[in-house]
Formats: C-alpha cells, sequence, structure tokens
C-alpha cells in the first residue's frame, strides 16, 4: 500500500446529499482538491456554488429552498485543472449516469412499499438459490411476459407458454426460496437509452439500480421504484432477493468517477504506479483503504434499508482483504441478521494485495459469510470448459471427493474434511452463469451418450446437490436443460445465446419436475439441512456400497426431520448397483424419473427385503419409519 494514502484524512459521517423541501445538504470526500463546486441545473438553469472545506477530507454545502430533481455535479480544482464528476454517493441518476439527481426516496416507493414483509427465514442452510440474469428471465418471445427485459417482469403474474407457467409463476411452482440477481447497480458497458446486452460486471455507480432494465431510463425516479416494485412482488411471492455486487474493480480507471473524486486513492497499485489487476479487469479496488471500504458498507447497507434486500454474493471476493469482509459482515448482521452472505472465494489474476489477507477458501471460518465451493463442481461435473468428467458423468475414484461434499465439507472425519467450519459456509453448485451450462458441459464431455442418458448425469448432478448438507445454488434454466450452445462466456453474447427459452420446460417438463419434486423435498425435510458440525458428524454415516458409488444414512430423525431414517444413493455407473440396507421398512421418494416426498410404488430398481439394485445413472432417497 503507497504510504501517503494512509496519512489520508477519513471522514465517518454521511456522503452524498441529503434532501428536505427546505434545504438540501452536500458532502463530498475529496482531501486533495484545492477547491470543489457544487454544478446545479434546476429547470434548465445551470449554477455553480463553491463548497467549504470540512473535517475529514470533505467538502460542504447547504442549499436553501426546495431543488427536487435537479441535477448535479461535482468540479473539482486540482493542480491547476477543473474535473468534473458525478458524486459517487448519488441516489438517482439521468440516464448512462452523466448527473447525479436530487430525487426525494418518498417518491419512490409503490403503494404497499411500507407494509413490505420479507419472507420467513431462519438458516441460511434453509435457503435455495437460483441465479438469474434481469433480462434473460423474460426477453423471449414465447416467455408470454409483457415487459420483457425489465424489473416490472418480476410483478406479473399469469403468464404462460402454452400449458406451463412461465415467469414469476414459475419461479414460485419450481419452489425456491432466493432470487439471486446478476448485477443491477448501475454499470456502463449498456447505453441505458438504445439498449443492449451485458450481464453487468463492469459497474459504474453503486447506489443506483440500471437504467437498461427500466421502462423508462431517463426518469431517475422510474428505475428506483420499478425495483422495489420488482423485490416487493417477490417478497409477496415468498420469494427473497439477493445482489450480485461487484466492489473488486470499475468498468474504467483515470476517468471513472472514483478515480476523479481522488486519484489513485481507491485502487490498488504496483511499485511503479500502474494499477494492479488481480480482477482480470484492468484494475482493482483497494478494499482495505477506509474511505473504499466506507463506500462498500455505506452502499449495501443503503441497498438493505431502501431497497430491502435481502443478501448479497461478492464477485471475485478473494480481491476484498479479510478485515473489510468481516466488518462487511457484522455491519450488514447488525442491520438485520436474516441476510444471506457469500462470494466468489479466489481471484482473477495476481494482485498485490498479500495471500494472508485475501479472502480465499478458508478465510469464511466462522465469519457467517458463505463461499462458492468449486471443489465439489469439480468432483460433479469435471472442470467446467473442458471435457473432462467428474463422479455424475462417469469419472471413477470420486467417491472421497464427493463424501466432502455430501457433509457440507467440514472436518467430519480425519479422511473427508474439507475447507469449512459450518455447513452454512458452503454453497454448493454445479453450475453458474460462468462457463458452460450443466447441459452444454455434459455435451462436451459425454458427446457420444445418448440424450436418455446425458439428462440422467444431469438430474444426478443437482440431484446430489439438492441432498448435500451446505446451501444449495441452481443456475437458471438447469431445471429445463438450459443451454447456451457451447458458448462459455456469454457476457456480451446477447439475447439469442442467454435467454431462457421457455419451450424447453414444456419440452423437457418430467425434468422440470424432478427438479421441483427435489426441491419440496429438500423444504420439507430438514434432516438435508442440518446445522451444525456436530449435528451432522453424529446424524449422517456413510454405509458401504459398490465401487464409484456413494451412500448414506440420515438417521435418528436428524434436524427434527418427521421421518426417522432416510438413505441416500448416488450410482453414476453404467450398472446395476446393489446396496445392502439398513433395517427398517423403506419406500423410495426418488428414483432416476420422479422426485418428491410420496413413496413411488415402482421403478427401474429392484427393492428386496435386505437390499435394493439400484439402475445405472441413478439417485435414489428412501426413507424408514422405524
Amino acid at each position: 500500500m503507497c504510504k501517503k494514502y494512509d496519512e489520508y484524512p477519513v471522514y465517518n459521517g454521511e456522503l452524498g446529499y441529503t434532501f428536505s423541501p427546505a434545504s438540501s445538504k452536500f458532502r463530498l470526500w475529496a482531501p486533495t482538491a484545492e477547491k470543489v463546486y457544487l454544478h446545479l441545473v434546476k429547470n434548465g438553469n445551470s449554477t455553480e456554488i463553491e463548497m467549504e472545506k470540512a473535517e475529514g477530507g470533505t467538502w460542504f454545502k447547504e442549499v436553501e429552498g426546495n431543488i427536487k430533481n435537479s441535477l448535479y455535479t461535482y468540479k473539482i480544482l486540482r493542480n491547476g485543472k477543473i474535473v468534473e464528476t458525478v458524486d459517487p454517493y448519488a441516489k438517482a441518476l439521468t440516464a448512462n449516469g452523466t448527473h447525479g439527481v436530487v430525487v426525494d426516496l418518498r417518491d419512490t416507493n409503490p403503494a404497499g412499499w411500507e407494509k413490505d414483509t420479507k419472507p420467513f427465514f431462519e438458516n441460511p442452510v434453509d435457503a435455495i438459490i437460483y441465479e438469474l440474469h434481469v433480462r434473460d428471465f423474460s426477453i423471449h418471445k414465447e416467455s408470454g411476459i409483457k415487459n420483457k427485459g425489465k424489473y416490472l417482469a418480476f410483478t406479473e403474474n399469469g403468464t404462460r407458454y402454452g400449458e406451463i407457467k412461465t415467469g414469476l409463476d414459475h419461479l414460485v411452482e419450481l419452489g425456491i426460496t432466493h432470487l439471486h440477481l446478476l448485477p443491477i447497480q448501475d454499470f456502463a458497458s449498456v447505453d441505458e437509452t438504445t439498449g443492449g446486452y451485458n450481464w453487468g460486471y463492469d459497474p459504474y455507480h453503486y447506489f443506483v439500480p440500471e437504467g437498461s432494465y427500466s421502462q423508462n431510463p431517463s426518469d431517475p425516479v422510474a428505475r428506483i421504484r420499478e425495483v422495489k416494485e420488482m423485490i416487493l412482488s417477490l417478497h409477496k411471492a415468498g420469494i427473497r432477493v439477493i445482489l450480485d455486487v461487484v466492489y473488486n474493480h470499475t468498468y474504467t480507471t483515470g476517468d471513472s468517477i472514483l478515480d476523479k473524486v481522488e486519484p489513485g486513492y481507491f485502487y490498488r497499485l504496483k511499485k511503479d504506479g500502474t494499477y494492479s489487476n488481480g480482477s482480470g479487469c484492468g484494475n482493482e479496488t483497494a478494499s482495505e483503504r477506509p474511505m473504499m471500504k466506507k463506500l462498500m458498507i455505506d452502499s449495501l447497507k443503503y441497498w438493505v434499508k431502501e431497497y430491502h434486500v435481502d443478501g448479497f454474493r461478492f464477485d471475485l471476493m478473494g480481491l476484498h482483504d479479510v478485515n473489510t469482509m468481516k466488518e462487511i459482515e457484522e455491519e450488514l448482521h447488525k442491520q438485520d441478521p436474516t441476510l444471506l452472505l457469500y462470494g466468489e472465494p479466489w481471484t482473477a489474476g495476481e494482485t498485490v494485495l498479500p495471500p494472508e489477507k485475501q479472502f480465499t477458501k478458508g478465510a469464511q471460518k466462522g465469519t457467517r459469510i458463505a463461499v462458492f465451493n468449486d471443489n465439489f463442481r469439480n468432483a460433479i461435473k469435471g472442470l467446467p470448459d473442458d471435457a473432462s468428467c467428474g463422479f455424475a458423468t462417469g469419472a471413477k475414484n470420486k467417491e472421497s471427493e464427493i463424501m466432502k461434499g455430501v457433509v457440507g465439507s467440514i472436518e467430519y472425519s480425519n479422511e473427508i474434511k474439507d475447507f469449512t467450519q459450518t455447513p452454512q459456509e458452503t454453497i454448493n453448485y454445479v453450475s453458474c452463469h460462468d462457463n458452460l451450462t450443466l447441459w452444454d458441459k455434459i455435451a462436451k464431455s459425454r458427446p457420444k451418450e445418448s440424450e436418455e442418458n446425458r439428462i440422467l448425469m444431469d438430474k444426478l448432478s443437482n440431484m446430489i446437490i439438492l441432498t448435500s448438507q451446505g446451501i444449495p445454488f441452481l443456475h437458471a434454466g438447469e431445471e429445463f436443460l438450459r443451454t447456451k450452445k457451447g458458448n462459455n462466456n456469454s457476457y456480451n453474447a446477447g439475447d439469442e445465446i442467454n435467454q431462457l427459452e421457455w419451450p424447453r420446460k414444456s419440452k423437457y417438463i418430467e425434468v422440470f419436475e424432478y427438479y421441483k419434486g427435489l426441491i419440496r423435498l429438500r423444504k420439507e425435510h430438514p434432516a438435508f439441512r442440518m446445522r451444525s458440525p456436530e449435528e451432522i458428524r453424529s446424524k449422517l454415516s456413510f454405509i458401504k456400497s459398490p465401487k464409484n458409488t456413494v451412500a448414506f444414512l440420515l438417521k435418528e430423525h436428524a434436524n427434527q426431520d418427521p421421518w426417522k431414517k432416510i438413505l441416500v444413493i448416488y450410482n453414476p455407473t453404467k450398472s446395476f448397483a446393489e446396496v445392502q440396507l439398513p433395517q427398517g421398512e423403506w419406500k423410495v421418494v426418488v428414483d432416476n424419473k420422479n422426485a418428491g416426498i410420496s413413496p413411488i410404488e415402482k421403478g427401474d430398481w429392484i427393492l428386496m427385503e435386505h437390499s435394493i439394485k439400484i439402475p445405472p445413472i441413478c439417485g435414489m432417497v428412501l426413507f424408514s419409519e422405524i
């Protein structure tokens, strides 16, 4: 860290503006500025007001009178040059973020906002997360949704493709608890006035929603109100909302808002003065510096308070220093103990942040922050983009890696242990927006397999996820075999590649019903959601099964489950696998065709008095009441 930045003053109060009809107060942190002018535009009339140097490296001005809906920027004099910038703490913006806007946030509240109630949620392991891009959700011509590609798509009920449910009704039917939205903080890569496509991992403003998903990007109030309408609608439907947040880098440097306000301060620099690039995007932010940390915490808390957000997923969380992440967790859970926090425990490149300070896998222990479990992902399906196979697609000798994931990656025994302290610290997944979709990965790994077998591999993959301890995470469209036509990095590939193709739900309705059944099983049976390592060690035991298969028993009404015993078996092989049954009267609720909580009378399996023969490429769940 550059020593001079350590010496910069720190301000702990409120930044940005506070509005009232009588007056509005503006405060900007820019300690090396020589002068700062507030540039106001009201009703087409432009005014420049010199601000006063204030405490903690800030500049302050109170403007008398009602200036609601005025546009504003700051003009900063530094080294004899004037630089104009938008307020990093702006709460509303014009189209494409060229100006901050003074709004009365009460005007942005939709009807019923004050009575918004978060869906009940007790423990992180009770979550079933569904990751989705706002535009992908509704843009397909057959989605049956009017507000295609917009926030308001999430407010529509009764949408259909033929007989099948789409949109919000689909999410409710599937049974997820949390909707994880790819970035909706304002990003720079899409022209909000003409439209376009991007995932949004190119942040511009941290306090304001992206305008391209709004019906009217030129109305500063509209995008705010529409996001609130979306969240209100999802809450009413029983679904909590998680935002994917990108604090590890900005879209550009030099001309970025942060660099204009205080050059260099908000970024990590190498010894030669160039930007460190651990993000792979040309720069990385300096989370360890007090005013960058403050920007992160202030904006996160703002999204919780103003937008009623229920959690955050941190992009490239490994680039954030451990102390900052711990402080974020403490501050956010003080505000709302039920918030779900998780992120990627890695970087995308070399960083100047020392390894011991990076929030990578293992650093999350005891923090109430979860991390993506790529160990489990790779064990199930192989490496994300190549032709390698995993346990579910026919690779041999993967049992121990699968067992680690099954127990929530805790220290279960001398042989079975991984990186977590508690099961709530692992996000279990087989695919996400990055890399090949699960269906495309299976096609690449097993190109000569029949579609029938590839479907069985797909089902088994997420059957493992949804019957393991920890927090399960699904990529949108997996439930109807989503394909991106082999594109493994579709961040700007447009609608044709990225859109959810709702006709696939109709075509693969049996796959959808299978996922839906697994989700219901998990939600209604807490044995799959044990909360402590002690309970997992005492109530989950692995039982003997043939090579390249895994079987385990959940016993003694684990986590107060209504079923006394639950037996789970994974057979990814091409042969029948026979497993000896523990004592009990066993009934099947999950096999290779059906999943749920009701006994299945018959299937491809053979249930005998003391054993069961499991068909090829099949996951099974049985229960016994005695």
